[in-house]
């Protein structure tokens, strides 16, 4: 029972190509830019309590291909098209560079990109705003916890880099970590989704066979070695939806911002341990409570597992997982019934050091770290006992956004 074939960028980048040929004939794009998506290893929920959390890159991700356009035949419109099944319609806007880019009612999916070219125009401030053609494509699963989102604005934002640096001369790219900042800003302001940092922050700084031990309360990070290729990590998707913007997610972020106030904290990271959330226990909710508990343990969790990878130490990292995903299901109240479901059926696999459901929720993707000579095994397992269809990935680390070469290979 073998996991989904994950396409190359070469791949990927054909079959673009070939999209952008047969909707644009006798015409040849010039900038092509990808950005991937992630898998959080450990510390979900965490990044907006300014903790830990510990992703990699993974191989999907999303593609913009596209060329500048000519400001005066044009009328200085940019066309924005997208390729995805899985977002609302319309699949192509029009974006006026003469005057004030505004998010959209309709479509939603046209906020994750317009918000980074709102954005990245207002940081930049280039001598004359350029128009252009771009179609986009992800093969990132749309709701499934691995970030899609933050694949979209980190490729929009590389996009815009390559286009300016080509159209003029003094264009100073942005840093690594304010480009995660932009794209992150742009989803809360645009998307209107209270996210964190961890999604565009992986995107742009990933290296291949290292995970990312990151630091949300000062942008920082550590790249931590996994290299050990008898370990696999095995992503299964549910293939259950969610939708962050429906209120779940922004509920959670307010109940820990709660608890933080009564603590007298800035953020839950600054709680000092566990006994202090418990000296304080009858001045909250106990669901507030529950969400303070999660978000404190689960920065300790991360820290620790970061730790065990150090010192391949597998089992005490799969121990953590489990421990999260029950802080997750229990405290949090972010899992369901299929994800729990695919959880235990790994559990019961002879090879699976642990498994934990991943990204915000609802559904979405369980990460599972497994011995190489046990993937099929559980995947085998999955398929028998879940009472859904999964998907199943093999990730490997990957590395971060990247301007991809259209000339032939």
């Amino acid at each position: 029972m073998a996991s989904e074939k994950t396409t190359t960028l070469k791949e990927f980048k054909d079959n673009l190509l070939e999209s952008y040929r047969k909707e644009f004939p006798n015409d040849e794009p010039t900038i092509c830019a990808f950005a991937p998506g992630r898998v959080n290893l450990i510390g979900e929920h965490v990044d907006y309590n300014d903790g830990f959390v510990f992703p990699m890159a993974i191989p999907l991700g999303t593609m913009i291909l596209g060329k500048a356009l000519d400001n005066s035949t044009n009328n200085n419109k940019c066309y924005i098209q997208t390729l995805s099944n899985d977002v609302d319609e319309p699949k192509s806007i029009e974006v006026d560079l003469t005057k004030e880019i505004s998010r959209f009612e309709s479509p939603k999916w046209a906020n994750y990109v317009v918000g980074v070219l709102a954005l990245f125009l207002e940081r930049t401030k280039p001598e004359k705003r350029q128009s252009f053609r771009i179609i986009i494509a992800t093969s990132v699963p749309i709701g499934g916890g691995l970030s899609s989102s933050a694949s979209v604005e980190v490729a929009m934002c590389t996009f815009l880099e390559l286009l300016y640096q080509y159209s003029s001369m003094n264009f100073q790219p942005l840093s690594k970590v304010n480009k995660a900042l932009l794209c992150c800003k742009a989803e809360q302001t645009y998307a209107q989704v209270p996210c964190g940092i961890m999604d565009q922050y992986t995107a742009c700084i990933a290296e291949a066979d290292h995970a990312l031990l990151i630091d949300c309360r000062n942008n920082t990070s550590q790249s931590i070695p996994m290299k050990n290729k008898d370990v696999c990590v095995l992503v299964v998707n549910s293939n259950v939806k969610h939708e962050l913007v429906a209120g779940t997610y922004a509920q959670r972020v307010q109940h820990c911002q709660e608890a933080a106030n009564i603590l007298g904290h800035k953020k839950l990271r600054e709680v000092s341990s566990i006994e202090e959330l418990e000296k304080a226990r009858d001045k909250m909710s106990s669901v507030i409570y529950k969400r303070a508990r999660h978000a404190i343990t689960e920065i300790k969790r991360t820290e620790a597992g970061a730790k065990a990878l150090i010192n391949n130490d597998y089992n005490e990292f799969g121990r953590l997982m489990y421990d999260s995903h029950e802080s997750l299901r229990d405290d949090f109240e972010v899992s369901c019934e299929e994800l729990d479901q695919l959880v235990e059926l790994a559990r019961s696999v002879d090879g699976v050091y642990g498994s934990r459901m991943t990204g915000g929720g609802f559904g979405g993707c369980t990460v599972t770290l497994v011995k190489k000579s046990s993937v099929e095994k559980c995947i085998d397992t999955i398929k028998k006992g879940y009472k859904g269809t999964a998907s199943f990935y093999e990730f490997e680390p990957s590395n971060g956004t990247c301007s991809v070469n259209l000339k032939k290979d």
